[in-house]
């Protein structure tokens, strides 16, 4: 093996670690990407930054805008008006319905906005009919993955993997020349979540203040003078003997006391970060005289002025989940209350479960410290009748039973609706590309003065758009390298004379494992080099080769962390590993043994 492939293979390697750890965010990666590559030559300097100008990332650029344009002119409070007239179904037919519907919006529009669109519907009707949400949200975020696999434009990995077979000498896919497979793989879903919905966990308490395990928020609360827990050791304290609150810290004039011993006395001032629910801390606070967020009158009295009597009373709390292209992701609790957030103020935070969140790991770091990711929640305190201003704040859904209204003129809703049919058309029509057709929306949306670039800066989700730019040259390195060729050659060699199935089962599989512990992305892109290589090297049609690798990237099910939406609906707290294990693995099996059937044929 030549040292530039075995250079790729090791970059390859730590890459899918940093991945699966999240050691980084993925942004991060990308660059540390770029940088491995151009120190260690496997590419010039100008193919290592090729990535920012290729065409996929470009396409997807544009479609990122004209799905915040969607939203900001009110197309997408009209489909959530449209879908919540389901609720006249019975349940049985609810989870069909809404998987249909989220498969077929998801074929044009980003599946991760959809997901975000049902995630506050079903939330809402649970409440309201009493239903479980569990039960939904995971077919939904599936159907959506089902779906955004039929068309060319439904994911951005359909036009990685487009991009690169194009760079490879392969032709274009056509907008619909695989949705045919598409609908067949989106039927077998649905069949198998409608009935694989009721082995979901029910979750009928949707109340914010039943919803919370133990050990589900970190409160930092302040020991009054008034507090009768002053002058008492840890040991002493009725709701840590009894386990309803885990002390974490004790902050003592600015000196930290980590895991604090249960020797230790509690005196006035004292600052103590506790892990517990929200139900246990409020009683906590409440009966210890503790001071949870003292800085809070403050912030009500700069955002609402003196006069305003009511924001002193008629305080509620709000969970906010926070989604990928929030500006909020990367700063800290600490900053975000320097922030503005109409009024609202942060009190306490929920991380997202990975492999290194664990209670030591935060036991470690300051609670204010501590970086908002995607998938985490923030516990906010606003005044109520102010709960309507939390709609200004981009990428975040509220996690409470509140319904939203917001006028948008008809004239701007159909208009943003009629540029996005426009763009479809033109792109299903071939008659133009869906870069050229994505652009033409955008600057459409911009000349009737939809959207303001200025105001979607923020919005976009840049951690994609690096992380294409930063994987895309590591295929390019793969290639420069020989390192695809050489996975061909030796899949070759242990595939030859093996019967077609059994190779396009094999590759499949591969992608779907892959798929699950590092971005759908990524995968599509080690992966489809090696995909073109392996049918050039056994002379059989290439593209059922490359749809392999693209279905096989997609339907990412059996982990929450291989596809954003799956993400997301692991971040409610609503499911827990083993669901996505269980009944995404099973799907995955099923789809798999499908998927080999069909693309063995069309060989």
């Amino acid at each position: 093996m030549e040292t530039s492939i075995l250079l790729v293979f090791i970059l390859i390697g730590v890459t899918v670690v940093l991945f699966v750890t999240e050691f980084f965010p993925v942004d991060k990666i990308a660059f540390f990407i770029i940088a491995a590559l151009i120190v260690s030559q496997l590419t010039t300097a100008e193919e290592a930054i090729s990535g920012f100008s290729n065409p996929a990332v470009i396409t997807i650029l544009a479609l990122m805008i004209l799905a915040v344009a969607l939203e900001d002119n009110g197309v997408i409070e009209w489909l959530t008006q449209l879908i919540k007239k389901l609720k006249i179904l019975p349940l049985i037919l609810l989870t069909p319905a809404f998987m249909i519907v989220s498969a077929t919006i998801s074929s044009f529009i980003s599946t991760t906005a959809v997901v975000i669109i049902f995630l506050k519907i079903v939330s809402q009707l649970a409440e309201r009919y009493n239903f479980s949400a569990t039960k939904l949200l995971m077919p939904i975020s599936f159907a959506g993955i089902l779906g955004g696999s039929c068309t060319l434009m439904g994911t951005s990995t359909n036009l990685i993997v487009n991009a690169v077979a194009q760079q490879a000498g392969v032709a274009s896919f056509s907008f619909f020349e695989f949705t045919w497979y598409g609908l067949i793989f989106l039927a077998v879903g649905i069949v198998f979540m409608s009935v694989a919905s009721h082995f979901l966990p029910k979750d009928k308490n949707t109340d914010l203040q039943t919803t919370y395990d133990i050990e589900s928020y970190i409160f930092t609360v302040k020991v009054s003078e008034t507090s009768d827990l002053k002058g008492k050791s840890i040991s002493e304290v009725q709701f840590i003997s009894e386990e309803l609150a885990t002390p974490l810290k004790l902050i003592r004039d600015k000196k930290v006391i980590n895991a604090p011993g249960k020797y230790i006395e509690i005196k006035t001032g004292d600052n103590l970060v506790l892990m517990s629910s929200f139900e246990h801390i409020n009683t906590i606070v409440q009966q210890h005289d503790l001071i949870i967020n003292e800085k809070r009158r403050e912030s009500q009295k700069n955002t609402f002025g003196d006069g305003d009597i009511a924001a002193q009373s008629d305080m509620t709390y709000i969970e906010l989940l926070i989604l990928p292209g929030s500006h909020l992701i990367g700063n800290t609790l600490k900053k975000i209350r320097k922030m503005s957030l109409n009024g609202a103020y942060p009190i306490a935070i929920k991380k997202r479960k990975n492999l290194r969140n664990t209670t030591e790991r935060l036991i470690r770091k300051n609670i204010k410290d501590i970086r908002i990711k995607p998938g985490d929640r923030l516990l906010i305190e606003l005044q109520e009748q102010h709960i309507n201003k939390l709609r200004a704040i981009d990428n975040v859904a509220i996690l409470n039973q509140h319904d939203y209204s917001r006028q948008t003129p008809k004239r701007r809703k159909i208009t943003a609706l009629l540029i996005l049919l426009g763009v479809i058309g033109l792109a299903s029509s071939s008659f133009l590309s869906i870069l050229s057709a994505s652009v033409l929306g955008v600057a459409a949306m911009l000349l009737f003065r939809l959207i303001s670039l200025e105001n979607i800066y923020h919005r976009i989700n840049w951690q994609i758009i690096f992380l294409l730019a930063g994987m895309i040259p590591l295929g390019i390195a793969m290639s420069n390298s020989g390192a695809d060729l050489w996975i061909s050659d030796q899949l070759q060699n242990l595939l030859t004379n093996q019967p077609s199935y059994v190779v396009i089962g094999l590759l499949l599989g591969i992608t779907m494992i892959l798929s699950g512990f590092i971005s759908n992305n990524a995968t599509a892109i080690i992966l489809t080099p090696v995909a073109i290589g392996l049918a050039a090297g056994l002379n059989l049609e290439v593209k059922p080769f490359i749809l392999a690798v693209l279905f096989g990237a997609n339907f990412s099910f059996f982990t929450p962390v291989g596809y954003q939406t799956n993400t997301l609906i692991y971040g409610t707290g609503l499911y827990k590993f083993k669901h996505f294990l269980v009944i995404g693995g099973l799907l995955t099996i099923v789809l798999w043994v499908c998927g080999t059937v069909i693309l063995t044929k069309a060989l």
